[in-house]
């Protein structure tokens, strides 16, 4: 049976087997020193001149080879103790050796942090670039934060419910990927930029309570720190409010952090509530640093920054535009209301948006929702839509609306920032198993890529040229 490398302390005089791979080796006179290495962590093995054929076999390890090891664990002889690693004080003394597979020499080196290296080269053998102790944790880590989260909404009743991937493109802010149809000739599917409408259809459909760990897709220009793909935890509730929203979130951030990272220390709780204006006032900014000390990697200051305008006026397209998107209920009492406030200044109208900041990043969004049709559709009016428009691309929306909507809200936080964070990593790649770069590429697998002639005739799609600049 095998053994991990994190049991052999609990194993003294006992023999084990370990299969993994070989992170180092050493030489001492007739003495061969393997740094054993698997998904635990570090063992050090030692071959002894005694068993001149097994001594002959190990001589020939190499770094990164796959290996089967047999062996004694014993205390390491007095003096050649490590006390700052796992399982320093011991060794397994060989008895056999199994070569399962034999590793070229590797393009990269595995063993440290890899800040050295650059970036596209990490890219490239991003395979072997995750075998590093550093990413391993990343990525250990990311996976307890995503069980924490569910198991912490499944207590509160929550259902996890998964929505499609590929879906009808919608005008939301940022370009959809389109996904042509080999059935219907001419049509495209999108890749949600977020499950936005699904989740609120899921509120009609009586479920009052959804989450999800969802996958969200966007074509944007690039942008440093922006990814064409990233994750985010979804929420959405029934008969809700802002205030028993953000109080959810608070409740899940502060359990997770004590639980997963008892040694970092949130800075104030209840996290304190900013308006936007008095943010943008003091601070320049709607995702305002608030550690006391910017250089405190330990330091984690919480804040909701509430009470966002609701729209912004688009020069180019002579246009009043939704600031969060066109869901989100303004501060109108009813549509009378809503009406005489956007005739007078629609730049005053506020809305029952919220972010939640971290350490100067924002790291979840969220609103309460528009319920009212009517309303909805008087916003996509103001905001320039027509009414053919608004049937030809929200039509299944003001549908479902039409038989009983219940009012309700969410909020949908960016996990791939918050765990960089969290993780202490200076971008979200570093959290990511794998990542485009900052353009948008897969080096790993060589794409974006040209696709076969056949391919694209079958879809009855014909490439234009397009001059490089």
């Amino acid at each position: 049976m095998r053994t991990l490398a994190e049991e052999i302390g609990k194993k003294e005089g006992e023999e084990v087997m370990l299969s993994g791979w070989v992170d180092s080796r050493r030489d001492h006179g007739k003495l061969i020193f393997i740094d054993f290495r698997d998904r635990t962590g570090i063992a050090q093995v030692v071959f002894l001149p005694n068993d001149k054929e097994l001594q002959k076999k190990a001589d020939t390890l190499r770094s990164e080879w796959v290996v089967e090891i047999t062996g004694i664990v014993g205390k390491r002889p007095k003096g050649m103790e490590n006390e700052n690693i796992p399982n320093g004080m011991y060794e397994i003394a060989a008895s056999g050796l199994k070569i399962i597979t034999e590793a070229e020499t590797v393009p990269i080196d595995v063993s440290g942090d890899g800040r050295e290296i650059s970036e596209e080269v990490r890219m490239k053998y991003r395979y072997l670039d995750l075998r590093r102790p550093r990413l391993q944790k990343n990525i250990k880590m990311r996976a307890r934060i995503n069980s924490y989260i569910r198991n912490f909404l499944a207590e509160r009743s929550f259902t996890e419910i998964e929505t499609p991937y590929i879906s009808k493109s919608t005008p939301e802010g940022a370009r959809d990927y389109l996904v042509p149809s080999r059935v219907y000739p001419g049509k495209f599917y999108a890749l949600p930029q977020s499950p936005q409408q699904y989740k609120q259809l899921l509120m009609v459909a009586g479920f009052e309570k959804y989450f999800q760990i969802v996958r969200c897709f966007r074509d944007e220009d690039t942008r440093g720190d922006r990814q064409p793909e990233f994750t985010q935890l979804d929420i959405e509730m029934s008969f809700t409010s802002e205030d028993e929203v953000l109080a959810l979130v608070e409740e899940l951030f502060t359990g997770l952090v004590k639980s997963l990272y008892p040694e970092k220390k949130i800075k104030e709780t209840p996290f304190p509530r900013i308006k936007y204006s008095e943010a943008m006032e003091k601070y320049g900014s709607d995702r305002p640093d608030l550690r006391s000390d910017k250089n405190d990697s330990n330091e984690l200051a919480f804040a909701f920054v509430v009470d966002f305008p609701a729209f912004e006026y688009k020069s180019q397209e002579k246009r009043w535009d939704a600031v969060h998107h066109p869901f989100t209920q303004p501060d109108a009492e009813d549509l009378s209301d809503f009406k005489k406030k956007f005739s007078d200044d629609p730049s005053k109208i506020t809305a029952r948006q919220y972010d939640l900041v971290l350490n100067g990043f924002e790291i979840a969004g969220g609103s309460i929702r528009i319920h009212d049709p009517k309303l909805l559709k008087e916003i996509f009016v103001s905001m320039g839509n027509s009414e053919k428009d608004i049937e030809e691309k929200f039509g299944h929306i003001f549908q479902a609306f039409s038989f009983g909507v219940p009012p309700h809200g969410g909020i949908a936080s960016g996990l791939d920032r918050f765990v960089a964070i969290l993780q202490n990593e200076p971008n979200i790649r570093e959290v990511i198993a794998f990542p485009k770069t900052g353009d948008g590429k897969d080096l790993m697998m060589n794409s974006p890529s040209e696709v076969e002639e056949s391919q694209l005739d079958e879809l009855g799609i014909e490439i234009k040229k397009v001059e490089e600049k």
